[in-house]
């Protein structure tokens, strides 16, 4: 999976649901994706927070851009508006802490920073799984697509590989099979929680969903999903 700036509850439910979970670091980045922004609650309404990045060719790998200079100044401007969004929040007190210490996390580089945060929420939800990062994996890197992941796959020994429900028109389990692989795919289920007095807004950032749930609550969502085969 590409690295994502605090992911919805279905990027650890897969963390959580797997042995390996391999985050990449040489794929190019996409402006339009998630990797450095996602939704929070303020006012109760989605909006958006964003990682700014240092400004540099659109073809870059992730592993290659950095936070812009400007995160020093806007770094404080996200707590604060984290803060005021979730003070009122009942896990507060405990989860604030959590994103002060990712936020505040001292590499530029934007696979870094991300990562960091990622171990940093499963140290925090006791989820044990190995991250291993593509770049790592010996294989042929300018392999694209399916044929990339089932080389990681295969190099990682593993006879089953899990990827969300988005992938269902891009991945053949025949191919996988040919390899010795089980193509599953991941779907979470629908999650409701308290946000305060406010409308529920689904699928906002795993800050949301730990700002208003316990940790036994949270892992409790963990296994909220289904496999399709």
């Amino acid at each position: 999976m590409q690295p994502y700036f605090f992911p919805y509850i279905g990027y650890f439910q897969m963390i959580n649901a797997v042995d390996e979970f391999v985050v990449y670091d040489n794929i190019e980045y996409t402006k339009k994706g998630w990797i450095n922004r996602n939704r929070i609650l303020v006012d109760g309404k989605d909006a958006y927070i964003s990682l700014p990045l240092r400004k540099d060719s659109d073809f870059l790998q992730v592993k290659d851009r950095c936070l812009a200079d400007t995160w020093a100044v806007e770094k404080k401007k996200m707590l604060n508006r984290i803060t005021e969004s979730y003070r009122k929040a009942p896990q507060f007190a405990e989860v604030f802490p959590l994103i002060q210490t990712c936020l505040q996390f001292e590499d530029s580089n934007l696979f870094n920073f991300i990562l960091h945060s990622i171990r940093q929420v499963n140290t925090f939800l006791g989820i044990p799984t190995q991250l291993v990062i593509s770049s790592s994996v010996p294989i042929d890197h300018q392999l694209k697509s399916e044929e990339k992941v089932i080389a990681i796959t295969k190099t990682r020994n593993a006879s089953v590989y899990m990827n969300p429900i988005g992938g269902l028109e891009l991945y053949s389990k025949e191919n996988f099979k040919e390899s010795g692989i089980d193509l599953i795919f991941h779907k979470a289920r629908s999650i409701t929680y308290q946000q305060l007095k406010n409308e529920f807004v689904p699928w906002l950032s795993i800050i949301d969903v730990m700002m208003f749930n316990s940790k036994d609550a949270v892992r409790d969502f963990l296994e909220a999903y289904d496999t399709l085969s």
